[in-house]
């Protein structure tokens, strides 16, 4: 993680669409209309999307925006600390705001994914820090088992 990176992920998280658009600005970057769109989608369709599902929802809006624009904004949102993105089983990395950041649970037998609240990791996060110095992101990966009904 960059010093960049961290600093963001350290920052608070943007609860509306003009407060990340106020934060793309105090940082120095572009409000254009494809991110302004994207950032749309994202507020309205809350959950977790692949680059190409978010590309398919602005495309459905405005054709013209390329998957290579989505791409980019994905990432600057990204590093600015806007999105968090998460690897939910052995599919694409997915996306989500961090206005709703969240750990993972994956059943490996159906696919299931159930948000668990963060405060269920803060045991974990303290005693890695503490035994290892490593502060851990449990919004980048998924814990993965079996769901109720496939036990």
């Amino acid at each position: 993680m960059t010093k960049s990176s961290r600093a963001a992920a350290a920052a608070p998280a943007p609860r509306s669409l003009d407060e990340v658009l106020d934060l793309i600005r105090d940082r120095g970057g572009r409000v254009t209309a494809s991110r302004r769109l994207l950032l749309e989608v994202l507020f309205a369709s809350p959950g977790h999307h692949s680059v190409e599902e978010l590309a398919k929802l602005v495309q459905a809006v405005e054709p013209e925006v390329h998957l290579s624009t989505i791409y980019r904004n994905v990432e600057e949102l990204e590093r600015l600390g806007v999105l968090e993105h998460s690897h939910l089983g052995h599919g694409p990395a997915t996306y989500h705001l961090t206005t709703g950041a969240h750990t993972h649970f994956v059943c490996e037998e159906c696919g299931t994914s159930i948000e668990a609240p963060d405060a269920l990791f803060e045991h974990l996060a303290a005693q890695a820090l503490e035994r290892y110095d490593f502060a851990i992101n449990p919004h980048h990966f998924a814990i993965v088992g079996r769901c109720a009904s496939c036990r």
